[in-house]
């Protein structure tokens, strides 16, 4: 799916929060500010749907950009953020009834799952792409784990992601990461040009992984290819 494309392509999304909409949303313009395409809107924000709707108005043109809700309890909340305009849907656990709704408006949903049980589960209702959370609560070998048996489950750890273990997360084969409390830490005193300088932070770091992966897999088509005219000699 488009949507599942731009957040892998986005990398590094953003978990935004904030006491009031203003707020929230000059946050989310910091975090562009720095390079962020991704950027989930939470629902513990007052009128969220309302963010989320000037946001898509406001980077319409910027196809990169991919705006989505979260901490979506509930599927009435849920049909709230896909008509303001959300492109794909996050909760912190799975609800069969919002996974249901989703699919037919056909609007990535992430559900929080931090079990093997609850990602089957999750997979078996249609689910692309799951919301490992707490990521804190085991760290990032642990997708290695979890994708032994489901080497086809595609993983977005939050909570517990930072600057000094992004590399880690990737490295273990995570599709995305999201990032909140210490992206943010410097709203609560409206210091948002920090906040910019953390996401471009976040963002030079992934653009990182992200050259050095694409050089390794270079650096082993060219050894396949290689080997292939050896054994054809």
């Amino acid at each position: 799916m488009k949507c599942l494309s731009k957040l892998k392509a986005a990398g590094v999304i953003a978990v935004v929060r904030g006491s009031e909409p203003n707020e929230a949303l000059q946050a989310c313009q910091a975090v562009v500010a720095g390079g962020m395409k991704g950027i989930e809107v939470t629902f513990t924000i007052p009128q969220t749907e309302q963010v989320i709707t000037q946001l898509v108005e406001m980077y319409q043109h910027d196809p990169g950009i991919v705006i989505g809700a979260g901490t979506v309890l509930d599927a009435t909340t849920a049909r709230l953020a896909i008509l303001a305009g959300a492109e794909f849907i996050v909760s912190p656990y799975f609800d069969a009834e919002t996974a249901s709704l989703c699919g037919l408006y056909q609007i990535p949903y992430l559900p929080g799952c931090l079990t093997i049980t609850e990602m089957k589960t999750a997979l078996q209702a249609g689910v692309d792409l799951v919301k490992l959370f707490p990521g804190s609560a085991f760290g990032p070998e642990i997708i290695k784990a979890f994708k032994a048996p489901l080497p086809q489950l595609n993983i977005m750890p939050t909570g517990g992601v930072n600057l000094t273990n992004l590399a880690r997360w990737f490295e273990a084969g995570a599709t995305c990461v999201g990032v909140g409390g210490n992206l943010f830490a410097a709203v609560e005193t409206g210091e948002f040009d920090k906040v910019t300088q953390l996401a471009r932070a976040y963002m030079t770091e992934f653009e990182n992984l992200t050259r050095e992966e694409e050089q390794d897999e270079s650096v082993n088509f060219w050894r396949n290819d290689v080997a292939l005219k050896n054994r054809g000699q």
